[in-house]
C-alpha cells in the first residue's frame, strides 16, 4: 500500500510523491531495489565510513553560507539520540530530494556538502535518522522502508522520506536526530567527534562555533590569522588564500610546521602529505571524496604558485620552517605537490638577503656555520648571501637549489678582498667565537687573509708575527736587522685568533723562534764568509736574547780573533774552560776560537751564552760537549768543573760518563783501569787510583771501579786479560766471582776472543788449552788444581763456552771399583736422623758404600770421598764410609748441595744441637 501522491499541508516537502516514485521504480524494475541497496551499502561501509561529523559539518557550513551568516553547531546525545543542530538556511524541498537520492545532490558551486550522498554517513550509527528544520522535517526508517516495500532483509534506508512534525531547538534552524543503534558507545562517539572539531573549523570558514556535549569551540579570523579557541586551549593558524586554495600552518612563536597531514578539499581526504603546511584546496575528488580525480594537477599548480607568498607572510627568521624537508613522499599526490612547491620556492624570491631584499632559492648562498654576525660582515662581499645560516639552514635550503657556503669556500672568497685592518679585526672576533664553538676548524681558516704592517694583505696567518705592547720597538729592531721573510701583522688587526691559526706573538722569545729569523741565523756564517755585513743581525739576535731565553741559535755568526765564526764554536774570553782545553783545540782551523773581546764587552755574558757562546762545558740532553778537546794533563781540573755544575754532573750518569770511563786520562790511564781505594774486594785485579784531588763520587761517576762490572765485550776482554795475568795475585773467591761476572754478562760470544791464559782455582795462571772448567764437584778429586777453573754454581757451561775451555766432565772418563756394598738411603740410620733434623725427604735409591773409594782415570787411581758414576743427580752414588763422603753423596742426591757441611756435622754428631748451633 502506498501513500497518496498529493502534497498535504503536513507534508510540505512532498515526501509522498518522492516515496511513490521510488516504490514505483522498484516495482517496475526489481533490480533497481537491489542496486539501491548495494549502492547505499557501498556508501555506508566504504566511501563515507568514519565521516559522520565531517558530512554533517559540511551541511551546516553550506547552510550558513546560504544564509550569509557564520554558523553555529551543537552536538549532544539526548534520550539515546545523537543530535546535531545548526544555524543557517533551513531544510527545503531540494534538500529533501537530495537526501533521498543516492546518486545526485543539488549543491551550488560554493557548497561543500549540502545534503548530498554524504548523508549516508549517518547510517554508521542509526537506521532511523530524522532531519527537523524550521518549516518542516523528514525522517528515514529501515523498518518503515521494509514495510512499504514489502521486502525482507537489507533495504536502502535513505530512499523513502516521511514527513516529521518536530521543531528544532531554539536558536538553531535545523537539527539532525540520530537514534543510536544498540552497541554504540555514546561517550566514545562524542569524544571522536570532538577530536575533529579543530580541523573542521579551520577548513569550513562559514562555521564560527561548534559545541560538543557542552564543550564549545569557536573560530575567529584577523588578517589571515585564524584563532581556534576551546575552554582549555587556544590554537592559532596562519592562513594565506588564493583562488580555490588556502595554505595554513599552526603558529606560536613563529610557525609550527606539520610533520604529516592529508590534503583537505576542504575536509580531509585520504591523500597523505608531508608538507610543513596544510593545503585546503578546491580540487576534483572521486565520489567518495577521499581521492583526487585524474587531472587535478592544475589546481595543485595554482596552490603551489601561491606557496612562496604564504612563506613571505612569516617573519624572515622563521621562514625556513616552511621549507619541505628532504625525504620520500607519502603518496603520489604528495610527491607531485612537493615538487611543485620546491620549484616555486626555487624560482620565486622569498629568502631574505643579507644585503637587503629577497632572493629565490636558486640564487641564494647559505653560510653553513651558524653566525648571523658573520653573515652581516659578509653582506657586501658574498653576492646572494641570505640571512638564514648554519648547517641546518644549509641542509634545508639545498632542496630549493641554494648554494652551500662552507668555511673553506668563504676563506677563498675573502682572498684578495681589500678591507681596513679594523674590519679584519671584527671578522676575526666572529671567527674566533665559531672556532671555540667547534663550528669551524683551524684547517678551515688556514688561508684566512691577514693585513700586514707594510700595507700588504697575505693569505694565511701561519708564520706571521703579532706585535705586543712594544710592537714599534720590535718593528724598528727587525727593520735594522733586515730579516727578510718576517710577516708582521698590522697592529690594529692583531687578534688572538691569528695566533690560534699559526701566527706568533712578536715578543722577544717568540721572535727568536720565528722560522724566518732562524733561517737567517742558520745561514749567517755562510753569509759572513761571502762578505755580507752580519753585525746588524748579530746585534738584533743578541738584543732579543738579552730579554728572553733562547736555544738553538748556535749558528749565529759572531766576530772572533780569527774572523767570523758560529757562536757555538766560540769561547768567552776569560772562561775557565780555556784552562783545560788542549791548545790545539783553539785557532782559525781548530774546532773552537775565542770571541772577540771588544765585542764581548758590549753584551751581557748571559746573552752571549744564550746564543751558544761557550763559557763552560755545555750539555745537549745527557751528553757533554767538547770533552774530546780536553788536554790530557788537565783532566782532574776538568772533572772538578763537571762536578761543580748540576747539568754536567747529572749527565755523567749517561753516555758522557761511559765515554769518560775509557777516554779520560787519570795518572796516565783511563778511569776504568783504576779502582777506588776503598774497593778492596777488587784488590789484585785493579790498582787503586792515585790521589789527584777529585772526590771519590766523581771518580766513580767517570768509571773508576767500585766493584765487578762487565757492561760489554770490552769490559769482559779486559777482565779476562787481568785474570790471565800471571803478575797479578788474585784471591780464589775473587777469581770465581770474576769468572761468574763474565759468564752472567749478556754478551755475544762471537765478539769476544777466548783468552790465551786462564786462572786456576789455586791461583795458578795456565794456558787455556790445558785447563778445564769444573762442572761436577766430585771430579775435582781426579784433576790437578793448577789446571782447574772454578766459578760460582750454575755458570760452568756458559764460562766454558766463553773461554773455549772444555767442561771437566767432558775431559774425564773414570772407572769406579765394584768392591762396595749397596745400601738404601732409608737403611742408613745416621742419614735418616740427619734428614729428619733438617726436614729433608729421604730420596729413593741408595748409595754404594766403600771402605776406601779409589777411582781410576787414565790408568791412575785417585782416592776420592764420593762419586756419581753417571754424572746425574739420580745416578749411581758412591761414597767412602765416612761422614765426609756420605754427607756429600746424600746432599747431591737430595739436591741440597749447599747443606753438605751441615749434613757432615750431623753425621759426626747427630745431636739436635748440632743443627741449631
Amino acid at each position: 500500500m502506498t501513500d497518496s501522491p498529493v502534497t498535504a499541508p503536513d507534508d510540505p516537502f512532498g515526501t509522498a510523491v518522492l516515496r511513490e516514485s521510488v516504490l514505483r521504480a522498484w516495482a517496475d524494475s526489481p533490480t533497481r531495489f537491489t542496486e539501491d541497496t548495494n549502492a547505499e551499502r557501498d556508501l555506508r561501509v566504504g566511501a563515507y565510513r568514519d565521516r559522520l561529523f565531517v558530512e554533517l559539518a559540511q551541511n551546516a557550513a553550506d547552510a550558513a553560507l546560504t544564509a550569509g551568516e557564520p554558523g553555529r553547531v551543537r552536538v549532544a546525545v539526548v534520550d539515546g539520540e545523537l543530535r546535531f543542530a545548526n544555524t543557517g538556511a533551513p531544510l527545503d524541498a531540494a534538500g529533501v530530494e537530495a537526501l533521498s537520492s543516492l546518486r545526485a545532490s543539488r549543491k551550488g558551486d560554493e557548497a561543500v556538502g549540502r545534503f548530498g550522498v554524504g548523508f549516508a554517513a549517518v547510517l554508521a550509527v542509526t537506521t532511523e535518522p530524522r532531519v527537523v528544520s524550521r518549516g518542516g522535517g523528514v525522517a528515514f526508517s529501515e523498518r518503515r522502508t521494509r514495510e512499504a516495500s514489502g521486502r525482507e532483509g537489507e533495504v536502502p534506508v535513505l530512499r523513502l522520506p516521511w514527513p516529521v512534525d518536530e521543531e528544532p531547538p531554539e536558536q538553531y534552524d535545523t537539527e539532525v536526530r540520530l537514534p543510536l543503534r544498540e552497541g554504540i558507545d555514546s561517550e566514545d562517539l562524542l569524544d571522536r567527534l570532538a577530536g575533529e572539531v579543530e580541523d573542521l573549523l579551520l577548513a569550513l570558514p562559514w562555521l564560527a562555533v561548534i559545541e560538543v556535549d557542552g564543550v564549545v569551540w569557536s573560530r575567529s579570523e584577523v588578517d589571515g590569522e585564524v584563532t581556534l579557541s576551546a575552554p582549555d586551549s587556544t590554537r592559532r593558524w596562519l592562513t594565506f588564500d588564493g583562488d580555490g586554495w588556502v595554505w595554513a600552518v599552526p603558529v606560536g612563536d613563529g610557525p609550527a610546521p606539520l610533520e604529516h597531514d592529508v590534503l583537505h578539499a576542504p575536509t580531509p581526504t585520504d591523500e597523505r602529505l608531508s608538507l610543513p603546511a596544510r593545503l585546503i584546496a578546491s580540487v576534483a575528488l572521486e565520489p567518495t571524496r577521499r581521492r583526487l580525480l585524474p587531472g587535478a594537477g592544475e589546481a595543485l599548480e595554482e596552490a603551489a604558485r601561491g606557496y612562496p607568498g604564504f612563506v613571505r607572510r612569516v617573519r624572515p627568521e622563521h621562514r625556513l620552517r616552511l621549507v619541505p624537508k628532504a625525504g620520500f613522499p607519502l603518496s603520489e599526490v604528495d610527491g607531485q605537490l612537493r615538487e611543485l612547491v620546491l620549484r616555486e620556492l626555487s624560482s620565486q624570491p622569498w629568502l631574505p638577503a643579507a644585503s637587503g631584499g629577497e632572493v629565490p632559492g636558486s640564487g641564494a648562498r647559505v653560510l653553513s656555520v651558524d653566525s648571523p654576525a658573520l653573515v652581516e660582515l659578509l653582506a657586501d662581499i658574498v653576492p646572494g648571501l641570505v640571512t638564514p645560516c648554519g648547517p641546518e639552514a644549509a641542509t634545508a635550503l639545498a632542496v630549493v637549489g641554494a648554494d652551500r657556503l662552507d668555511a673553506g669556500e668563504l676563506v677563498e672568497l675573502l682572498t684578495g678582498v681589500e678591507r681596513s685592518p679594523q674590519v679584519w679585526h671584527s671578522l676575526y672576533d666572529v671567527l674566533q667565537t665559531l672556532l671555540e664553538a667547534h663550528s669551524v676548524s683551524v684547517d678551515d681558516l688556514g688561508a684566512l687573509p691577514v693585513p700586514l704592517a707594510d700595507g700588504r694583505t697575505v693569505p694565511g696567518p701561519r708564520g706571521a708575527l703579532l706585535f705586543g705592547d712594544s710592537g714599534n720597538e720590535l718593528l724598528d729592531l727587525l727593520t735594522r736587522a733586515e730579516v727578510t721573510g718576517l710577516r708582521l701583522v698590522h697592529p690594529e688587526a692583531a687578534h688572538p685568533l691569528l695566533r690560534r691559526l699559526g701566527a706568533m706573538p712578536a715578543e722577544p722569545a717568540d721572535l727568536l723562534d720565528a722560522p724566518a729569523l732562524r733561517e737567517a741565523v742558520e745561514r749567517s756564517a755562510e753569509d759572513a764568509q761571502s762578505g755580507l755585513d752580519m753585525l746588524p743581525l748579530a746585534e738584533a739576535v743578541l738584543r732579543l736574547a738579552s730579554e728572553a731565553g733562547a736555544s738553538g741559535l748556535g749558528a749565529l755568526a759572531l766576530p772572533s780573533a780569527d774572523g767570523w765564526r758560529r757562536a757555538d764554536e766560540l769561547v768567552l774570553p776569560g772562561s775557565e774552560l780555556l784552562d783545560v782545553l788542549d791548545p790545539e783545540a783553539l785557532g782559525e782551523d781548530a774546532p773552537l776560537s775565542v770571541l772577540d773581546s771588544g765585542f764581548a764587552e758590549q753584551w751581557p755574558a748571559e746573552a752571549l751564552v744564550r746564543v751558544g757562546v761557550t763559557a763552560e762545558f755545555g750539555c745537549s740532553g745527557d751528553e757533554i760537549r767538547d770533552l774530546d778537546l780536553v788536554d790530557d794533563e788537565a783532566w782532574p781540573q776538568a772533572l772538578r768543573m763537571l762536578a761543580a755544575r748540576r747539568e754536567t754532573w747529572a749527565a755523567l750518569s749517561g753516555p758522557s760518563g761511559e765515554w769518560l770511563a775509557r777516554n779520560a786520562v787519570l795518572a796516565g790511564r783511563a778511569p776504568e783501569d783504576w779502582r777506588l781505594p776503598e774497593a778492596g774486594a777488587l784488590a789484585g785485579l785493579y790498582d787503586p787510583v792515585p790521589e789527584i784531588g777529585v772526590r771519590p763520587d766523581v771518580l766513580a761517576a767517570v768509571g773508576v771501579r767500585t766493584g765487578l762490572r762487565v757492561a760489554d765485550p770490552i769490559d769482559a776482554a779486559d777482565l779476562l786479560e787481568r785474570l790471565g795475568d800471571a803478575n797479578r795475585s788474585v784471591a780464589p773467591g775473587l777469581t770465581a766471582r770474576a769468572y761468574a761476572a763474565v759468564a752472567d754478562a749478556d754478551l755475544d760470544h762471537a765478539e769476544l776472543a777466548p783468552p790465551e791464559y786462564v786462572r786456576a782455582m789455586d791461583g795458578t795462571v795456565v794456558e787455556a788449552d790445558r785447563a778445564a772448567v769444573l762442572d761436577q764437584p766430585w771430579l775435582a778429586a781426579v784433576w790437578p788444581a793448577e789446571r782447574l777453573v772454578a766459578t760460582l754454581p750454575g755458570r760452568a757451561e756458559g764460562l766454558a763456552e766463553l773461554l773455549d775451555v772444555p767442561l771437566l766432565s767432558e775431559a774425564v772418563s773414570a772407572r769406579v771399583p765394584d768392591d762396595g756394598e749397596y745400601v738404601p738411603w732409608s737403611e742408613l740410620t745416621a742419614i735418616t736422623l740427619a734428614a729428619e733434623l733438617l726436614d729433608l725427604p729421604v730420596p729413593d735409591g741408595g748409595v754404594v758404600v766403600h771402605e776406601e773409594l779409589m777411582v781410576e782415570v787414565d790408568g791412575v787411581k785417585h782416592a776420592t770421598p764420593w762419586w756419581v758414576e753417571s754424572g746425574l743427580f739420580h745416578g749411581e752414588h758412591h761414597a767412602e764410609d765416612t761422614p765426609f763422603g756420605l754427607a756429600r753423596a746424600f746432599a747431591w742426591a737430595c739436591d741440597r748441595w749447599p747443606d753438605r757441611f751441615l749434613i757432615t756435622a750431623l753425621l759426626e754428631d747427630p745431636d739436635p744441637k748440632t743443627a741449631l748451633t
